[in-house]
């Protein structure tokens, strides 16, 4: 805050500010050479210890005298050289690191445009119809409770796990600056998304240990979580790097876990669980912002897939026959655990789907997955049980998920469901 105080000093006068302001000799300044050594003169005498200086501020400029600025330009350059644009990379690569422009990738600029625009905040939301139906002892089904609560702790904790791994691993790892400029703002949406989930808990008065504890506790929830720890762990430890093929393959697996596991098959049973409560007019508010999480989480899966295939493009020897292989397990595990997740939310029918149909669905996106990096389906015949779904999020164009009209709005606007 403020002082007003200092601005109520007494009216210099013109023989005081004479003596209190040094005289300052303006320089020739008729090319720019002069300019420069003009600039450098002046930086040097801002240096200069003055009789008025405290002994604080003295040590502070004798500190600075003893600066090398070799040591940061090194880190910031990178290179000796300007860089070209065709010398960015995705990974290993130091010369580009902090020169966003020109651009090499526009795809992630304008994905990091595209989320910035469209940003939302959980208090937008109304959970009032939410508050009442749930405490409502007729309100809700024991089914649907037994969903809400599943997702609400699974969700808690994957976002979290998310965001773990981006900030602590991806973002170091990946050498491209305008990836990293989306990086940043993915980072950002997790944590409104771990926000959101809190906000639906809080609410909705629940019992927070019981919620936050399902990761270990509930044996469908603990599985996909240990699952994504698996390929997340060894490249958060600080000292990992890439620039080897061993370690780059492992980075490799880790945004496709992350990426296509995680984020694209882990998340799909609930937000089809949770939307479908919601086109029943049943915790509107709830659905209302796991809508909103699900635009969000479709960009960051389309982000993902750009960044795995421009990696393979740019390193072709990762992605020989033993790394597909092991990346259609990869795929294949998370579908699997995904489909006995669903048995354990919805042992019996209800919200007008039931396991079996969602096993469908998620064969379905299975294959989406495998054919967006470039592999070869696994359940021919697969087909999507629930087209509403891709009216909110139509799976076979989703780079094209910002021109449906029920997700366009700047700020968090009421969603319709019709």
């Amino acid at each position: 805050m403020l002082s007003w105080d200092e601005f109520d000093q007494p009216e210099e006068t013109p023989a005081r500010a004479q003596a209190a302001k040094p005289v300052v000799q303006e320089p020739d300044l008729d090319s720019l050479e002069k300019l420069d050594n003009a600039g450098d003169a002046a930086a040097h005498n801002a240096r200069v210890v003055n009789a008025g200086d405290s002994e604080a501020l003295a040590r502070a400029k004798a500190a600075l005298d003893a600066l090398d600025v070799e040591e940061g330009l090194e880190e910031l350059e990178g290179a000796a050289v300007r860089v070209r644009v065709d010398e960015k990379r995705m990974i290993n690569c130091r010369a580009d690191l902090n020169q966003l422009v020109p651009f090499k990738y526009d795809w992630a600029w304008q994905k990091y445009l595209d989320g910035c625009a469209n940003h939302w905040m959980p208090q937008e939301v109304n959970m009032t119809a939410d508050i009442a139906l749930w405490k409502s002892p007729d309100g809700l089904t024991e089914d649907e409770r037994r969903i809400v609560k599943r997702n609400l702790g699974f969700f808690s904790t994957a976002d979290s796990l998310v965001a773990n791994n981006l900030v602590l691993a991806v973002y170091r790892l990946i050498t491209n600056p305008e990836c990293r400029q989306y990086i940043l703002r993915q980072a950002f949406e997790e944590a409104i998304h771990t926000h959101a989930y809190q906000y639906c808990i809080e609410s909705l008065g629940m019992d927070e240990g019981e919620i936050f504890n399902m990761y270990h506790e509930v044996p469908s929830v603990a599985k996909k979580a240990s699952w994504g720890l698996k390929y997340t762990r060894s490249i958060s430890d600080p000292t990992f790097t890439t620039g080897t093929p061993e370690a780059d393959r492992q980075f490799l697996k880790n945004l496709i876990a992350y990426y296509c596991v995680l984020e694209g098959i882990f998340f799909y049973c609930g937000f089809t669980q949770i939307l479908s409560m919601g086109r029943r007019n049943k915790m509107s508010g709830t659905a209302e912002q796991f809508q909103y999480i699900l635009r969000d989480e479709s960009m960051h899966l389309n982000f993902g897939i750009d960044m795995i295939n421009q990696i393979k493009i740019e390193n072709p020897h990762l992605w020989d026959a033993e790394m597909k292989d092991e990346v259609t397990q990869m795929l294949l595990q998370g579908t699997q655990l995904e489909i006995e997740y669903a048995r354990d939310t919805m042992p019996r029918g209800v919200l007008g789907m039931n396991a079996a149909v969602m096993e469908e669905y998620l064969k379905f996106i299975a294959n989406r997955r495998l054919n967006q990096i470039g592999l070869k389906e696994e359940f021919p015949g697969a087909t999507n049980p629930f087209p509403w779904m891709s009216e909110m999020l139509d799976l076979k164009k989703e780079k094209n998920f910002f021109e449906t009209r029920v997700t366009e709005y700047q700020t968090g606007g009421a969603l319709s469901w019709d």
